[in-house]
């Protein structure tokens, strides 16, 4: 019979996935994914079945990982995230989740835009560690993105962005994400794309500070091409800080809805 194997044509007799093994044994070892989903325990597999086996421990070529990506997500979703690119304005708590979360998911390009650089407050919440300490969150993210996934195309921008130069840097991508700290950011990020690029689509946020409920943070269509994620009120100030587990609750909103988006699931 004739199955997928590692996104190849394979010819086999075996009947299981002990079979393709020279040693005629299923191990621990190995990743294995059959149709989709990940086994724990010898399978029988019949003509035309997809099985993927790599040893836990490699990192798979280009297209072997794009094709295991494939099976998890889906042949049709996997086609359009990986053609996909995606502009992320602010590396904090929900930049840094929502670059990590698509990078994970096999999107195409990423462009990564922030003049901060990594200081010790940002590890209670921000997808860095001690080791960048000092670094352009630019670089740091950048290096994250590529122990996750290095076939990403990462662009990197250390700039401010202002109303005067924010448009150069973003009008290319398909989908533009703004992750701003600050509301005159956020609100100067929004009003440049709605003016100036009417037709692309963008995810901002608004509201996810303290430990509020975790369901009151939501996505909303704003007119044709905005969504914001968050509950819309709660604001960092004295007594009610940024905490990763509601920011990374809203950044898991944000990705989500850009996947939509590139998928042609526009609506919420």
């Amino acid at each position: 019979m004739n199955i997928t194997l590692n996104g190849e044509n394979f010819a086999t007799n075996a009947h299981c996935v002990s079979g393709l093994s020279k040693e005629g044994l299923f191990t621990p070892e190995w990743v294995v994914i059959v149709n989709g989903f990940q086994i724990s325990e010898d399978t029988p597999i019949k003509d035309g079945d997809s099985v993927f086996i790599i040893p836990k421990s490699t990192l798979p070529g280009k297209e072997q990982l794009e094709a295991m990506l494939m099976a998890r997500h889906t042949p049709k979703v996997h086609n359009r995230v990986k053609k996909a690119s995606v502009a992320v304005m602010g590396l904090g708590g929900l930049g840094s989740n929502i670059a990590l979360q698509l990078a994970r998911t096999g999107i195409g390009s990423l462009h990564l835009i922030d003049y901060d650089v990594v200081e010790s407050s940002n590890l209670n919440r921000q997808q860095y560690m001690i080791k960048h300490l000092g670094m352009l969150k630019t670089e740091a993210l950048k290096e994250q993105i590529q122990q996750v996934n290095p076939y990403v195309n990462v662009k990197t921008t250390a700039v401010r962005l202002t109303e005067d130069n924010i448009i150069e840097y973003i009008k290319h991508s398909d989908v533009i994400c703004e992750a701003f700290d600050k509301p005159e950011c956020k609100a100067m990020a929004v009003n440049a794309v709605l003016e100036n690029l009417p037709d692309k689509y963008m995810v901002a946020s608004s509201g996810m500070a303290g430990l509020e409920s975790s369901n009151a943070i939501t996505t909303r269509k704003i007119g044709s091409h905005l969504y914001i994620c968050g509950d819309g009120v709660t604001a960092a100030k004295q007594g009610c800080g940024l905490m990763a587990p509601r920011v990374s609750i809203c950044a898991g909103h944000m990705a989500n809805m850009i996947l939509r988006i590139i998928t042609g699931n526009y609506d919420v």
